[in-house]
């Protein structure tokens, strides 16, 4: 029964496609290629994600479907756009027409043929830039990283550790991979950083801990900085988004995941902190469980927290933005920093740096990517390693954060 009404709508946008196909082209060669192709390929979506097998998860099949449905799917909705709304004219013009012609006794019409022709050749033009941008989504953005840098100021720094550089990474989602040398690339660049301190904020799997297997060794190749590599759960680590055979199933799998941060030598702190030191200096590092608005709500500041003092300069790892909005930038402690992912910034969006910024997500998390701040306080949401659902990204590109904290002089 949850077919169905998606399967009514996708039904409607296939009728505005088709006609503005009918439209622009009297050929039935055309008409018949276009209906073929457009059956064939809601039959393989329709066979890839009703054999979905819910105690495996997300595999490359269901994210090449989503690829191809999304893909073919968005320039029909443009032509929609305008298809609609010109029947919204046309209803208005009509109804017009007919009260002057019942009620008036006639007067001119106006006429609209031709427009049709048109408009449909104009959708079609429109809806061919989406196009080009998802298939360069899918097949290079997805792996376009971008190294992001960010230079953040604080009274209280401790002084020993003005000028302490951070590598942040986030939403590895390991199970979508497919390109070595591109992930190969990637922990390059992180290495050529040479930053004093990793930080990997959650979802390294999509479900399964063996999505890991091949790529543990490849991770294990980030190099271990100054003050050491460390790393929290996110929401997709609980293994929450399948069905197990057994709860011992589950939480085998979900210890796994925590050994998988071990054996690529990151520290995982789960609802934990470490203080670095420097001299007579240190900071807090804390750690809580997932913790989202909307999502599973296993992280525990409190807990985390205990043993650090008020006074303490504190940077959190959570994986959710949400923490942030709802219980961290309000909270007595003063926590300075908080690092955190999920959004992915939804992988599509459009961003002119100092300038513009846009993505479907800002309408669900107020705080989607880059730094935040409120009352000194500040959050970095990373637009995500990796990718997860659709597999490609446009606008948003895959984000390694470099942050330099500074002291700042009171007195400017």
């Amino acid at each position: 029964m949850r077919w169905i009404l998606p399967l009514i709508l996708y039904g409607l946008i296939e009728l505005y496609a088709y006609q503005a196909i009918k439209t622009i082209s009297k050929s039935q060669v055309v008409h018949y290629v276009y209906l073929g192709f457009s059956v064939l390929l809601i039959c393989y979506v329709l066979f890839v994600f009703l054999n979905y097998d819910r105690s495996v998860g997300p595999t490359q099949a269901t994210l090449r479907a989503s690829a191809f449905l999304i893909i073919t799917l968005v320039p029909k909705l443009v032509v929609v756009l305008f298809l609609f709304g010109e029947d919204l004219v046309r209803l208005c013009i009509g109804a017009y027409q007919y009260v002057r012609q019942f009620f008036f006794a006639g007067g001119a019409t106006v006429s609209l043929s031709g427009r049709r022709a048109f408009l449909s050749q104009l959708a079609l033009g429109v809806a061919a830039i989406p196009v080009m941008g998802l298939l360069y989504g899918v097949f290079k953005g997805k792996y376009n990283f971008k190294v992001i840098r960010h230079v953040l100021h604080f009274e209280d720094l401790p002084d020993a550790f003005d000028g302490l550089k951070i590598t942040q990474i986030s939403d590895i989602h390991s199970g979508s991979f497919d390109s070595v040398e591109k992930i190969e690339y990637a922990i390059d660049l992180i290495n050529a950083q040479e930053t004093d301190m990793i930080l990997f904020t959650g979802d390294i799997v999509n479900t399964m801990a063996s999505e890991m297997k091949d790529w543990i060794p490849i991770f294990k190749g980030i190099k271990m900085p100054q003050y050491g590599k460390y790393s929290i759960l996110g929401n997709h680590d609980y293994g929450e988004y399948v069905t197990w055979e057994s709860e011992a199933a589950k939480q085998q799998n979900f210890e796994a995941i925590q050994q998988v941060h071990k054996d690529i030598d990151f520290k995982l702190l789960m609802n934990a902190h470490v203080f670095i030191e420097k001299g007579q200096d240190k900071i807090a590092i804390i750690g809580v469980e997932n913790w989202g608005h909307n999502f599973k709500k296993a992280g525990d500041l409190t807990k985390a927290s205990m043993g650090v003092s008020p006074e303490d300069f504190k940077i959190l790892l959570s994986h959710d933005p949400s923490h942030w909005e709802y219980e961290v930038k309000d909270h007595p402690d003063h926590y300075h920093l908080t690092l955190s992912g999920h959004t992915h910034g939804f992988q599509f969006g459009i961003e002119i740096p100092g300038v513009f910024q846009w993505s479907p997500v800002q309408y669900m998390y107020k705080q989607w990517a880059g730094i935040y701040q409120e009352m000194g306080r500040y959050i970095n949401v990373n637009r995500g390693f990796g990718f997860h659902a659709f597999p490609g990204r446009v606008g948003i590109w895959p984000e390694i954060t470099v942050l330099e904290l500074r002291k700042k002089n009171p007195s400017v």
